[in-house]
């Protein structure tokens, strides 16, 4: 599936594909330290802010691996938020992987939330997975918070079986089914 011209509204917040016009404002959020604490990549340079920003020009899910990274904009002011992405992790178990980035300027107001359930609504109802995950290091509780709003349920904890710059830490997994989107449980907004 192509995502190109998706434009998603929520209550507060505009995810669309990412426009040439954003590269400065995700480059400075992936140039943040604070943001990237609990991520498995390092604090990114512009180049390589360039190359993550070329990665998400593409916007299909096809094969196990693809990802949709939309650009979150604050309707009310057109402000960079942060990134809403979908990933497809395995095409026979209808499996993906919901995953969100927040500006620190606006950390604490539900953005993430928003924009994961949008993401999780294109995951079952448009894509028809069977399944979506979150996965987090374990010391990311603003991050399981925004997951367990979802409706999402912790599945499992890894015990220190990823090594995060340079320290051995733990990932929780959440997860969520077609089913249980679909009753209900998760997307009220």
């Amino acid at each position: 599936m192509d995502f190109r011209d998706i434009v998603v509204d929520t209550g507060r917040l505009r995810l669309r594909r990412y426009q040439d016009s954003d590269f400065e404002a995700m480059a400075g959020m992936h140039a943040r330290p604070d943001v990237v604490r609990f991520l498995p990549w390092e604090v990114r340079d512009r180049r390589a802010s360039r190359e993550a920003f070329e990665r998400h020009l593409d916007t299909r899910l096809d094969v196990e691996g693809d990802g949709v990274t939309l650009a979150a904009i604050e309707k009310g002011s057109g402000a960079f938020v942060g990134e809403s992405v979908l990933f497809l992790r395995s095409v026979q178990h209808r499996t993906g992987e919901v995953g969100y980035i927040v500006h620190p300027d606006f950390t604490g107001r539900g953005y993430a939330t928003e924009g994961a359930r949008a993401m999780l609504r294109i995951g079952f109802e448009q894509v028809k997975l069977h399944r979506v995950v979150g996965r987090l290091d374990a010391r990311n509780e603003p991050s399981a918070r925004v997951l367990a709003k979802l409706g999402m349920r912790k599945e499992a904890h890894f015990v220190r079986n990823e090594e995060l710059k340079g320290e051995w830490t733990d990932e929780v997994v959440y997860a969520l089914l077609a089913e249980e989107w679909m009753r209900g449980e998760s997307h009220a907004q």
